[in-house]
């Protein structure tokens, strides 16, 4: 809106208001109401709204403009379409000897020990018979003897790759096996 001569106004900044009384350019004089002459660049005055402008922008208004001005657009929802997750493994094996068994009492080391690698062998028997391409072990980190033994049994498959399974996932004590199809076992 542009300030014309006799035009009350006020300072953005300060606490200041008082009539137009001079133009020059950019420069705008104005009187307050004690009498006092002040300067401003006109960026730094704005009009003033008095009552009746108040009550003739909210009276002489078109209410249903307003409403639908206002109206917030509500967003679509678009169901999040999660990645195709490739090299997730679908198929997991818990070696863990709880998962195994239901007690350990009168088992030997040897005994658990065979016990998960009979279990793993089976596992990967099955996921090579119903073309499972990928399957992980879970065996844990402990000392290192299931995790050797289960490397043994792995590199006895031609059609076998193993490697250590996602670490954000697993962690250390994981195995992930895939499964080529088209090599001879």
């Amino acid at each position: 809106m542009k300030i014309k001569l006799g035009d009350t106004v006020e300072t953005i900044d300060d606490n200041i208001s008082g009539v137009v009384t001079k133009i020059l350019g950019n420069t705008i004089t104005i009187e307050d109401d004690d009498g006092f002459e002040f300067q401003f660049e006109a960026n730094e005055l704005m009009i003033s709204s008095n009552e009746a402008t108040i009550d003739n922008a909210i009276y002489n208004s078109d209410i249903e403009a307003v409403k639908k001005e206002k109206e917030t657009k509500k967003r679509r929802t678009v169901p999040s379409v999660k990645p195709k997750e490739r090299h997730a493994p679908k198929f997991e094996v818990d070696l863990h000897i709880h998962h195994l068994t239901e007690s350990t009492k009168g088992m030997t080391n040897y005994d658990m020990l065979n016990l998960q690698l009979d279990t793993a062998r089976g596992q990967l028997e099955f996921a090579i018979r119903k073309r499972i391409p990928k399957i992980v072990f879970i065996h844990g980190v402990g000392e290192g003897v299931l995790r050797q033994e289960l490397e043994t049994l792995f590199g006895r498959y031609n059609n076998v790759k193993f490697y250590d399974a996602d670490y954000k996932t697993y962690g250390l004590g994981a195995t992930e096996v895939r499964i080529f199809q088209n090599v001879e076992p």
